[in-house]
């Protein structure tokens, strides 16, 4: 069988750079060389695009930009090129059968990457444009999922220029304290802040507008935070869940990528009923955001049962990423899953 070519985006011009880095060097690893020609592309923080043709570990280890290693290249967006053209003497073109973007936050989980690879041609692992750029807008996941008739917390919306002492006003009486802050576009929990006062809370809206110009303020759930791993297009998959008990106070960015002592329970360690009932929204939250390919969807189990806390379109593929654990303690180890997922990339795009 002819080998397809794959290529692998990674890094990124967004605040989850970082994150991207470690994602992608699992994925490179994880890609069977029997059965791809796999192409790593690069983008800075400063957003140059490289084709890069070194070692995995230096990705992992963010010192990949070095210009032994690098080709400036651009994705044509001409259909009949369908891929990379490298900037090199030779302007050689590299046609590629499938995208894995291995890319988190701000231009890549966004829809921005996703409107690039569908205006070329290109098949690619994930949602596609609007579904992406739905789910990364937290204030647009809440309006489409509560219409669905999915429980989700109490929310208000906050725009830069809106005057913030009415907000405040409406906040404080419709969601109480503690109340947690969010920027409407980030993922990895970055600028989340929890507020117990009103100065506290003045403080977290201001830390949050630096990520984005759309904050979203949520009263607070208590309960387990249980993640599912959707996989599949028009007849998704839920895995069994699994549960995350923080090591900090809530799960934020150093709780989920730093701090050792946090803990992932795989099955999570919630009743029968809301196994059953979490995986069974999950679905429904998939399908009415219009997600294909994967997505993780977050929810916390309360003494009343779930309620979705956020969709994930493109999840992390770390070492410690939930989504590929749940995935592989269902029978799909990171090999299989990637040949899935661009299974399901073409089967979507093809």
């Amino acid at each position: 069988m002819e080998k397809k070519n794959i290529a692998v985006l990674f890094g990124g011009v967004s605040s989850e750079h970082d994150i991207s880095l470690l994602s992608a060097a699992t994925v490179l690893r994880n890609l069977d060389p029997e059965k791809f020609n796999v192409y790593p592309v690069g983008i800075t923080r400063d957003g140059a695009v490289y084709y890069y043709k070194g070692d995995y570990d230096r990705i992992e280890h963010d010192c990949w930009e070095n210009e032994e290693f690098l080709t400036d290249c651009v994705i044509s967006c001409n259909r009949l090129h369908r891929g990379l053209i490298l900037l090199d003497a030779a302007y050689d073109i590299i046609p590629i059968d499938c995208v894995i973007p291995a890319l988190h936050g701000k231009n890549g989980e966004d829809g921005t990457v996703q409107g690039l690879l569908q205006m070329a041609g290109i098949p690619f692992v994930g949602c596609d444009t609007i579904s992406s750029a739905n789910c990364m807008d937290k204030e647009v996941t809440h309006i489409i999922l509560e219409r669905a008739g999915i429980p989700m917390a109490k929310f208000v919306a906050l725009r830069q220029g809106e005057d913030l002492s009415a907000k405040l006003e409406e906040m404080e009486q419709k969601l109480g304290y503690p109340m947690f802050v969010k920027p409407a576009n980030a993922g990895s929990s970055v600028g989340v802040s929890k507020a117990t006062n009103r100065e506290g809370l003045k403080k977290a809206i201001a830390v949050a507008f630096e990520q984005d110009k759309k904050v979203i303020v949520e009263e607070t759930i208590v309960g387990k935070e249980v993640e599912c791993a959707v996989l599949g297009n028009g007849n998704p998959d839920p895995s069994m869940p699994g549960e995350i008990q923080s090591a900090n106070e809530f799960y934020d960015f150093e709780g989920k990528y730093s701090n050792p002592d946090s803990q992932l329970f795989i099955p999570a360690r919630i009743s029968q009923e809301d196994t059953k009932t979490l995986r069974e929204l999950a679905v429904k939250a998939y399908r009415a955001m219009g997600c294909s390919g994967l997505s993780r969807v977050d929810f916390f189990v309360t003494d009343h049962g779930p309620v979705l806390n956020e969709i994930n379109t493109l999840p992390g593929f770390t070492s410690i990423s939930m989504y590929p654990k749940l995935r592989e303690a269902g029978g799909l180890p990171i090999p299989a899953l990637l040949e899935e997922l661009i299974r399901l990339a073409e089967e979507g795009r093809g």
